[in-house]
């Protein structure tokens, strides 16, 4: 396993950040869309930030139109909805590929330090998409919300499934356990 701050992102600005800049830090990163069943959970990754930020956590959103075409704007417009609608303030980035072979080099050093994706026991969520006849492939994002716990190392300590909210007891605790 190896650290992920040694990769490049683009911020939703167009600026280039080094992941470098979060060193000491933990980190949820999401792949994100702002037309999805599951964005209402910008609230709740939102009010996660505000709570914990100051104990050292950072949510990182990543837009991808990759499911759905659920995100289909460009930064600007992404920008905005996520401020006008939900008040974003955790750092957003440029839009990105998450699976497929133009997958963004973060995308592919997580899979690789952790392919295996915890769920709710009670979840249903995968069987829901076989349903509308998608197929969840094991070391791909299975849809927008996927979520990433790094510690501040740049270790990648979880994975977690797009319908766990950061109220999920699983991925609350996992978020503490990393803080504490």
């Amino acid at each position: 396993m190896s650290s992920i701050h040694s990769i490049d992102v683009t911020t939703i600005d167009g600026e280039t950040k080094s992941l470098a800049d979060y060193q000491g830090k933990t980190l949820l990163i999401v792949n994100t869309a702002s037309e999805c069943g599951l964005t209402p959970q910008y609230e709740a990754l939102e009010a996660l930030y505000k709570e914990k930020k100051d104990q050292g956590l950072e949510v990182l959103g990543f837009p991808c139109n990759q499911f759905g075409g659920q995100e289909p704007g460009d930064e600007a417009a992404i920008k905005e909805f996520c401020s006008m609608k939900f008040g974003i303030e955790f750092p957003m980035f440029a839009k990105i590929e998450v699976n497929g072979d133009d997958r963004h080099p973060l995308y592919s050093a997580l899979f690789d330090a952790m392919p295996e994706r915890t769920t709710s026991p009670d979840s249903g969520f995968e069987e829901k998409l076989k349903n509308y006849g998608i197929n969840v492939v094991d070391g791909q994002v299975m849809w927008n919300f996927e979520k990433f716990l790094v510690d501040g190392n740049g270790e990648v300590i979880g994975h977690f499934a797009p319908d766990m909210t950061p109220s999920d007891p699983i991925l609350s605790g996992a978020i503490d356990k990393a803080l504490a």
